[in-house]
């Protein structure tokens, strides 16, 4: 996913698009990991919704001095689980076109 936005006057956050976070089962609140494949810098913080449909993957506050507009971003989360549900378990991968749009299958 590539930055679309930046926000230093917010206390903190990425916001993403809804229907990203729909594919990738994200959470409002939910804490993420955040690696940018640009610069190597990797940091946590939390998910806001963002408008659906509009391909906004935007940094706020501090993460926003993390990556610059452009920047390509995996987007990390992560679950406790028995081993039992681990082994069964299957992650959601979702790799949005260059404007953060949903391919469409």
């Amino acid at each position: 996913m590539k930055v679309t936005q930046g926000d230093l006057n917010y206390m903190g956050s990425i916001t993403i698009d809804e229907d990203l976070m729909d594919a990738a089962d994200f959470i409002e609140g939910e804490r993420v990991q955040i690696v940018n494949n640009n610069n190597g810098e990797r940091f946590e913080t939390y998910v806001i919704k963002g408008e659906r449909g509009s391909g906004v993957i935007g940094l706020n506050g501090a993460a926003a001095r993390r990556a610059m507009v452009g920047d390509t971003l995996i987007i990390i989360s992560y679950a406790y689980m028995t081993m039992a549900e681990a082994k069964a378990f299957k992650p959601k991968l979702v790799f949005p076109d260059n404007n953060n749009k949903l391919r469409k299958s």
